[in-house]
């Protein structure tokens, strides 16, 4: 079995600020070999590190997300060996920890670690097509890339044990009423879509939008009163960036902010 699958991913830059990744192995439905979650984790440590980049949308072939995991691999050294691979655990790290916006765009089944791939996502745009699922108890297991902590949050525990324990999907406009999902749309629209989205978000001060995904994260799990002081804390560094500074002055003077990422 071929052991380095890292180009099934591509990377484009459809405008400025922003970048686009396709996974694209449509042969096996997109399904994730752990180099293809390595080389993941290296393209957006990449672009973390990119000024000019801002924001990234994520997004699969027209028909399939990922439906999972690499079913060979995990037979072939053990699902064990396969979640427990730090390199593939590290990745897995530097796409949760991934300090820019990063938009899921969904078409067709995201299933398993494409389902987690989603969630780790700040926020997911689908097709009418598109269903979310953690199947891996049909096989006899359980989620191996986060699946059981983040589903919860997602959709609360009622909801998330039932898909956990059944294996049984939801649809995008289930998705959409409990909140998995933000927009539901024609699927040949979805890419394009999320990058309008991007694009908005792209001329937003970039500070501050990493400022707010890092409080949200911090919101999750923490106590209020912890995720009231990050805020606090993430508002004074964000009064001494230039951005913060052009943004005000251009309001007072009622034109549009031009925002430098400083």
């Amino acid at each position: 079995m071929n052991d380095d699958l890292s180009d099934n991913l591509l990377v484009e830059f459809p405008e400025q600020h922003l970048a686009l990744i396709r996974i694209n192995r449509p042969d096996k439905k997109n399904a994730l070999h752990s180099s293809m979650v390595v080389e993941l984790g290296r393209i957006l440590s990449e672009i973390e590190g990119n000024e000019d980049v801002r924001c990234v949308v994520l997004t699969g072939t027209d028909q399939f997300f990922s439906a999972g995991a690499d079913i060979k691999e995990m037979v072939a050294l053990g699902p064990v060996n396969v979640a427990n691979n730090p390199k593939r655990t590290e990745a897995w790290q530097a796409i949760e920890s991934f300090k820019k916006p990063l938009i899921a765009a969904v078409n067709g089944m995201a299933f398993g670690g494409g389902c987690e791939l989603a969630m780790l996502c700040d926020f997911v745009i689908a097709g009418a097509d598109a269903k979310f699922g953690q199947p891996e108890i049909l096989l006899g297991g359980i989620p191996g890339d986060g699946g059981t902590q983040r589903l919860p949050r997602k959709l609360g525990p009622n909801v998330a044990t039932f898909m956990l324990m059944t294996g049984e999907p939801i649809d995008a406009h289930r998705a959409k009423e409990l909140g998995l999902i933000v927009e539901v749309c024609e699927p040949s629209d979805t890419v394009g879509r999320a990058i309008e989205i991007a694009s908005r978000i792209s001329k937003r001060a970039p500070a501050a939008i990493q400022a707010i995904k890092a409080c949200v994260g911090v919101a999750i799990g923490a106590t209020a009163e912890n995720g009231l002081a990050f805020e606090r804390d993430a508002i004074s560094k964000l009064a001494m960036t230039e951005d913060s500074r052009e943004g005000m002055l251009a309001f007072s003077e009622k034109r549009a902010p031009v925002f430098k990422g400083k």
